[in-house]
């Protein structure tokens, strides 16, 4: 068998480069704190989705506006800061 002069590490380099991942920026969880109930489905009135009051919290992420909108128009709401 000959030898080859030709050393394994110079191989040629990817044509492509691998691509990166994208970062994917994460949704701030919202929680709003219940002052009247401890545990309660709210209806959200334009889409009548419902969200889920638990032990006295209800958490949304920031980016679903109609239920932020909601919940900050009712005093029976309040954010908590974390």
């Amino acid at each position: 068998m000959a030898k080859s002069d030709t050393p394994i590490t110079d191989l040629p380099a990817s044509p492509d480069p691998l691509p990166q991942p994208v970062p994917v920026p994460v949704s701030t969880l919202l929680k709003f704190r219940d002052k009247v109930y401890t545990s309660r489905q709210l209806i959200l009135p334009e889409s009548h989705r419902s969200l889920p009051v638990a032990k006295g919290l209800v958490e949304i992420p920031g980016s679903d506006t109609e239920a932020v909108k909601f919940l900050k128009a009712h005093d029976e709401f309040e954010l908590l800061k974390e």
